[in-house]
């Protein structure tokens, strides 16, 4: 077991001893007194997710905790006969659950670089009754239908919790080993290092951490010759709508100055409109040939390094 797996395995036990209700403030604290060389901290909150629970009798008693694997052997045992599943059930008033959820961002650093962060994802996660899987009226026409309905304004109004909201760690990510992992499955730069390395090369990477404004959107799947392909995705720490670039169409010299200036502060760190356009629509991607437009005209309002980085992208553009 390397240190990883450890700091794993502590964050899983503080899940199960440190109640939801304490938020993961109380989460981060608890991890000081384990891992004190790692300060730990909240940097985003992402919910209105949810994921596909279990089954409840009509008086709310567990009687599967799989939903879906519940369904799909209730079905075999008929043949694959929807209706046959539908009538044996008819009066049975079973009712789906659903797991809705948040997940929580905490990093801490560990190095001067930009990858040089620890990222855990920590979910906190509320079992609700939904839908009524049996339900004479609008019978289920397939499987998909019958565990999730898509019926979620209905769901949402009729949904009451089932037991008391918990933490659970989804993931621990050394993002630095995991970006070059990444790196390693092909040689041409995936759009993530490049988000990256133009961080670092930016006005940027002088002045903040990456973490203290970026998390990363961390995903593994298995291809068809069941080899892990890793992805990842820049998201922005920040809770709520990002800042909307305020400046009118075509503007150009000063008055593009001062609206690009203006986004900037009010992300917290220079050059913020430019890694925005590249992954959240509150910026426009004509920007940056209008920045470049007016600094061959002579108005030279960016620092080189940054010029470079988003000449850079005109001549190879990348998004997310």
């Amino acid at each position: 077991m390397n240190h990883w797996d450890d700091l794993a395995r502590q964050v899983t036990e503080l899940c199960v001893r440190v109640p939801a209700s304490a938020g993961p403030g109380a989460l981060a604290r608890e991890l000081a007194k384990s891992a004190p060389q790692l300060a730990f901290r909240e940097v985003l909150t992402r919910g209105g997710w949810y994921r596909l629970g279990g089954v409840v009798d009509a008086s709310g008693a567990h009687v599967a905790d799989d939903l879906a694997q519940w369904a799909e052997t209730e079905l075999a045992l008929r043949d694959d006969d929807l209706g046959a599943l539908c009538d044996d059930y008819a009066a049975s008033g079973l009712k789906a659950t659903r797991l809705t959820g948040k997940t929580h961002y905490l990093v801490a650093a560990t190095g001067p670089a930009a990858t040089d962060f620890i990222q855990i994802e920590i979910e906190e996660l509320q079992e609700t009754v939904c839908h009524v899987l049996f339900d004479a009226e609008t019978p289920p026409a397939s499987i998909e239908d019958l565990v999730d309905p898509r019926r979620d304004e209905q769901c949402a109004g009729a949904a009451t919790p089932q037991g008391a909201a918990y933490l659970a760690l989804r993931r621990l990510t050394p993002v630095a080993d995991f970006l070059a992992r990444m790196r390693a499955q092909k040689p041409e730069p995936h759009a993530i290092h490049r988000f990256i390395e133009a961080w670092e090369a930016s006005s940027a990477g002088l002045a903040t951490q990456f973490s203290n404004h970026w998390v990363l959107g961390v995903r593994e799947h298995l291809d068809r010759y069941r080899q892990t392909i890793l992805n990842a995705s820049p998201i922005a720490a920040v809770n709520g709508a990002p800042p909307r670039f305020d400046g009118v169409f075509g503007v150009q010299g000063m008055a593009l100055q001062h609206a690009l200036s203006r986004y900037d502060k009010a992300a917290g760190y220079p050059l913020a409109w430019f890694f925005n356009m590249l992954t959240t629509r509150s910026v426009p991607h004509a920007l940056a040939t209008a920045v470049i437009d007016d600094m061959q005209s002579g108005f030279h309002y960016l620092p080189d390094r940054d010029a470079a980085v988003i000449k850079e992208w005109l001549y190879r553009p990348y998004g997310f």
